[in-house]
């Protein structure tokens, strides 16, 4: 009986004794208007150790901001007689839209590759769910094409010993948010780390949208896409037009 009872009592003995998170963000929403250039996201929080143990000298903090994941279709332009065409392509099911690590070490020094994998800690261990093939290296060539494609546009990055941890207590990390970021809602994810072990984890959200006049176009073009197209293109003729004019009493 009294086995029994310990062994009821063990996970909640492991549970009340873990450290445990407390995160949170600079900002809960991110509004995008025309003069909108990029944004700094400050994420910061406490470690609570219960029953006022000492903070752990191997704490260690990994934060990422993931965004609404999409399909992508990537294609490989090759230039065939003198033209640049498309040629093979690549269907992927699950893409994170932006996705940034800050970390107080190198990821390959705080967790094994299998634990880094089952977290997704760092862009090589994103799972990104392509098509497959039936070609591994094929597969390996276009996943590393997307994330190459991804880092350069500065939706994809990662910063080793961009959390800084004060006292083993107090964290905080700053995330860039670039001009172009895709809208949707976001996640912000804090992993404490001890040992080789991610011991508590914590998720905060973030809602990025557009406002003003970006709002309107983007409604415009998402439910009037034919009335749009054609407004966009009687708008480019007028404005053509008016600059021939204006060009043209120029030289008179």
């Amino acid at each position: 009986m009294r086995r029994l009872l310990l062994a009821c009592l063990a996970p909640v003995l492991i549970a009340a004794s873990s450290p445990k998170l407390v995160p949170d963000v600079s900002q809960r929403k991110i509004e995008i208007i025309y003069s909108f250039t990029g944004a700094e996201l400050l994420l910061f929080g406490a470690i609570l150790y219960p029953g006022g143990r000492t903070p752990s000298d191997d704490a260690q903090i990994a934060v990422v901001v993931k965004g609404p994941s999409e399909p992508v279709l990537v294609r490989e332009k090759r230039k065939i007689a003198g033209m640049w065409i498309n040629a093979d392509s690549s269907d992927f099911r699950s893409v994170p839209s932006f996705y940034a690590l800050a970390s107080s070490r190198p990821i390959a020094q705080l967790v094994d590759q299998r634990t880094a994998v089952i977290y997704e800690l760092g862009i090589d261990n994103l799972q990104l769910s392509p098509a497959s093939s039936g070609n591994l290296a094929e597969d390996q060539r276009f996943e590393e094409g997307l994330i190459e494609l991804k880092r350069r546009g500065g939706y994809y990055s990662e910063t080793d010993r961009g959390v800084e941890i004060s006292e083993g207590v107090l964290y905080r990390a700053r995330i860039a948010i670039p001009a172009r970021v895709p809208v949707g809602r976001y996640t912000a994810e804090t992993f404490l780390i001890e040992r080789g072990r991610v011991v508590a984890a914590a998720t905060r959200e973030i809602e990025i949208h557009k406002s003003g006049m970006e709002a309107f176009v983007a409604r415009a073009a998402e439910r009037h896409g034919v009335l749009y197209g054609l407004t966009a293109v009687l708008l480019s003729l007028a404005l053509g037009w008016a600059a021939s004019v204006a060009f043209r009493r120029l030289r008179e």
